[in-house]
């Protein structure tokens, strides 16, 4: 796909292919979606949690779009085209785009973007633009990404989940991490920020000035804040709320649920993310360093039964640090797997000298887990009961969304802890930074927290930021697999399948790759 994309970007200006539609569609209307877990920023620029992306996305923008075969379309960029050496990309910028508070976007906008947020603070972008030397603003409409070295791979990110453009105007001179505009975005988009109600809902009216005329239908969207998830169900069924992306319904209702007449479910908009689920070791504490205690766990976790009791079969265990969907990358070919088998384990944890004391116990560890739905909560529980079962006592420690990112991505006051990560559809990336010795930054949520260093892997690293031929680059990825999956830093558990919930009177909805983490501005309610 990356030379593909590449060399085909210049003449590449697909539309988002939207689901069909059986009515003309009807403007007005609010839509009520949940989001669940409450954000923690309205800034996907420094902070991509999926969570923050499902609400910001209908108000900032990037500068393309992805449609459900991985393709790029315009979204702020009309146009866009590569050097013949890969050094630079020139973008077109749409003309006539106004930013909420009335002023003009501009070429200027995306050079502060780029240069401030995007390489600098971004936890994905930090690494995939760490060679981006300069943004060429030769007018407003003209933005160049100049580069030290190729780094392509940022065609497959530019979206509003991805980099957004941020306002220079409200932001430069200011700490991004700490602006005021992060929870009172000013965007682009179809919808403009309103209001944000701590712990119950977040507001965004309709856009009258939105550059794509005609658009959005709705007047508004409410995300309402349901933490219970038995709750979220019954405000479906009742017709409380119409639409709840992100898994946010206990699983064992979804088959009751997609049964119901006003109800639907779709598995479409997830596969820009690509999600996996995986445990993720704190080297930093002295049994967890040493890797065959790391050999040890992942054979001491039923991963099959794991997928049936928590995850009701949506998905399948895993086999490498790269899911099988992107297929291009994937290899189990010399790849090493820990299957199921408590026995080998509690003779690796013999061999490593943490023999079982008196009470049966070895050691005693902490599992955190991100609080997305009560699913993680079962999820940590489950693991918990298999290593009790070769002599490692845990205790699951439960926490809001920003407390679990602190203890996790700053304090590093955590010894296991189980989250979900998205490789993209280009593993280098999300696949790749938590392994990555350069991506070790503390406070910067998703990234390295295990502390983990491997020179070798580094280098195999460079081979895949740098490579100019795709072939060199599968094969690079080769080579990660087989180490990462040998020194498992991160143990990748389970891939998902991700689903929406919602109201058969919404129409509209997206089946593009990151559908779940886009604009709305399409939607429209049957009434």
């Amino acid at each position: 796909m990356f030379l593909r994309i590449a060399t085909g970007l210049a003449l590449s200006l697909v539309l988002p292919l939207h689901s069909a539609m059986a009515q003309t569609p009807a403007p007005g209307g609010i839509l009520r979606a949940v989001v669940q877990p409450e954000p923690v920023t309205l800034n996907p620029g420094y902070n991509n949690s999926y969570v923050n992306g499902v609400v910001a996305t209908n108000v900032l923008e990037g500068l393309l779009t992805y449609d459900k075969d991985h393709k790029p379309g315009p979204s702020l960029a009309t146009a866009w085209k590569v050097a013949p050496d890969a050094l630079s990309i020139e973008f077109t910028l749409r003309k006539e785009v106004k930013w909420h508070d009335g002023r003009p976007f501009t070429s200027a906008d995306v050079k502060y973007s780029a240069l401030e947020v995007w390489k600098k603070v971004h936890p994905i972008g930090r690494n995939i633009l760490a060679d981006l030397d300069d943004v060429a603003t030769p007018d407003d409409h003209t933005a160049v990404l100049k580069f030290k070295r190729p780094a392509l791979v940022v065609l497959n990110f530019l979206n509003a989940q991805g980099l957004p453009v941020l306002p220079r105007h409200l932001y430069e001179n200011t700490d991004v991490l700490t602006n005021p505009y992060n929870q009172k975005p000013v965007g682009t988009g179809a919808f403009k920020f309103k209001s944000w109600s701590k712990g119950q809902q977040i507001d965004l009216v309709r856009n009258e000035d939105y550059w794509d005329k005609g658009k959005p239908y709705l007047d508004g969207i409410v995300f309402r804040i349901i933490p219970d998830a038995a709750a979220r169900s019954a405000a479906l069924e009742t017709g409380e709320v119409d639409y709840i992306p992100w898994d946010s319904v206990p699983l064992n209702d979804v088959e009751r649920l997609q049964k119901l007449p006003s109800l639907a479910v779709t598995y479409q908009g997830y596969s820009w993310q690509s999600n996996y689920l995986v445990l993720e070791f704190n080297l930093r504490r002295p049994e967890l360093a040493h890797p065959t205690v790391r050999h040890a766990i992942a054979h001491a976790i039923n991963r099959p039964g794991l997928t049936r009791a928590v995850w009701y079969n949506l998905g399948t265990p895993s086999a490498s640090t790269i899911p099988s969907s992107l297929k291009q990358f994937y290899t189990t070919d010399k790849v090493p797997q820990y299957p199921y088998d408590p026995q080998l384990a509690n003779r690796l944890l013999d061999q490593a000298g943490y023999p079982r004391q008196a009470n049966g116990v070895r050691f005693s560890i902490h599992i955190d887990y991100a609080p997305f739905n009560q699913n993680f909560g079962r999820h940590a529980e489950y693991l918990k009961q298999n290593l009790k079962q070769v002599g490692i006592e845990v205790d699951v420690r439960n926490q809001d969304l920003a407390s679990y990112l602190k203890r996790v991505y700053t304090d590093y006051d955590f010894d296991l802890q189980t989250t979900r990560w998205a490789p993209y559809i280009d593993p280098q990336l999300g696949g790749l930074r938590q392994f990555w010795t350069q991506t070790i930054s503390k406070g910067t949520p998703w990234q390295n927290a295990s502390g983990y260093s491997n020179p070798e892997l580094d280098a195999i690293i460079d081979k895949i930021r740098y490579a100019t031929r795709q072939d060199d680059r599968y094969k690079a990825f080769g080579d990660f697999q087989r180490i990462a999956q040998r020194d498992i830093p991160a143990l990748a558990l389970y891939e998902e399948k991700n689903f929406t919930v919602y109201n058969r009177k919404v129409h509209g909805l997206s089946d593009d790759a990151d559908a779940s983490q886009a604009s709305l501005k399409n939607v429209w309610i049957q009434r």
